[in-house]
């Protein structure tokens, strides 16, 4: 593989919006600590987060429209690199959080970019990147949240940490992602279908979606907090918790061509939300950190595979056009993924860090219960 090509220069990108977000994660609990933040008061910043994301959505799609996935995808991500640096550099509660909620809408508005820009590339090559674009985010996210145990080791502020990452994440990533790419501005009509709710059978598939996505989000801001809450472990291995989640997520992405190939649709999805649950309930009973990063690991293989199955299946429904019934599937997905850490926040606030996983364990339930939903895609 050549070192600028258009895969590599698309998932420079996936590898940079994973990096940091994984950064983001692996300093929530320094960030709740300095700013004495309840559950409920951190769910809410979570929920500002989430809220700018989705707003973005729309927008980047119009710009997408207009000047082309590549180029998009570029802007943003300077625009993302300088939100996760000034959240470091807060200097009040209400400062922090509007730059989380500026931070989500880079996040988000980079998120659609770059998968415009991948579905590009699929085309051009046309070969399957996609589940593979993915598993370069999952790996981006854990080298973000690994970087982040090593600042917190060096006690580096949460300023200089995110400073210092923001570049050395950036300029090697810029640097394979130009390649002077030109997108078809004319790829999307910007009808607002994206945001069309899945229906017939295909709402099952969302719903799977929802769930699968919710648990992601989840342990995105939440693995670390509930290390250091539940077993009392250092901030330093709490953010190695989110790294052994996502090196699950890696492998078994790599892994997903040859196993639904082997299992089919339907099974593979019931197996992911067997490890799911399993990983759950390992994490709610764990005497101690090392039980709980088994957990986390069994997590990553659950959840890894869910998202892509219900795009694979939304794009064979027999009863809408690939774009328009990927669009509702990824609406849900997309909620779930963002409403996941609020809702955490919420309901450990109200009862406890176990009972939260718990909710998520009755969600991986239904995974589990509706995987035969992913069988018409076969």
């Amino acid at each position: 593989m050549r070192l600028k090509s258009p895969f590599v220069a698309v998932a420079a990108m996936f590898f940079l919006n994973g990096a940091f977000y994984g950064a983001w994660a692996s300093r929530i609990p320094t960030i709740k600590s300095g700013f004495d933040l309840s559950p409920d008061a951190l769910g809410l910043l979570l929920l500002l987060l989430a809220g700018g994301a989705i707003i973005s959505f729309p927008v980047a799609g119009r710009m997408i429209d207009r000047f082309g996935a590549a180029r998009v995808t570029h802007v943003v991500a300077i625009g993302y690199a300088i939100s996760l640096a000034a959240i470091g550099i807060s200097p009040s509660l209400t400062a922090l959080a509007i730059f989380l909620f500026v931070f989500g809408v880079t996040h988000g508005a980079m998120d659609v970019a770059m998968n415009a820009w991948g579905t590009e590339v699929e085309k051009r090559l046309d070969l399957p990147i996609l589940p593979q674009l993915h598993a370069v985010f999952s790996f981006g996210a854990g080298a973000g949240a690994l970087f982040g145990a090593l600042a917190i080791t060096a006690e580096l502020t949460v300023f200089w940490h995110f400073f210092i990452f923001s570049i050395l994440a950036s300029l090697p990533c810029f640097y394979l992602a130009s390649i002077g790419w030109v997108s078809d501005v004319a790829a999307s009509s910007g009808d607002g279908k994206v945001f069309a709710l899945p229906s017939g059978s295909l709402l099952l598939v969302g719903v799977i979606a929802f769930c699968g996505s919710l648990g992601e989000g989840a342990m995105v801001d939440w693995s670390a907090v509930y290390l250091v809450e539940t077993v009392q472990a250092t901030e330093s291995l709490a953010a190695i918790g989110f790294t052994v989640f996502s090196i699950a997520m890696v492998v078994t992405r790599l892994s997903g061509t040859f196993l639904i190939k082997r299992l089919g649709n339907a099974l593979t999805g019931r197996l992911s939300g067997i490890f799911a649950f399993s990983g759950l309930i390992v994490a709610v009973i764990a005497p101690n950190a090392r039980v709980v990063l088994c957990g986390y690991a069994l997590m990553g293989l659950g959840y890894a595979l869910i998202v892509p199955l219900a795009f694979s299946r939304a794009a064979n429904d027999p009863n809408q056009s690939p774009g328009t019934a990927i669009a509702s599937v990824a609406t849900l997905g997309y909620g779930g993924l963002l409403l996941g850490p609020p809702i955490i926040g919420f309901i450990a606030a109200r009862s406890s860090y176990e009972m939260s996983f718990s909710f998520l364990a009755v969600l991986a339930l239904g995974i589990i219960l509706l995987a035969p939903a992913f069988r018409q895609s076969e």
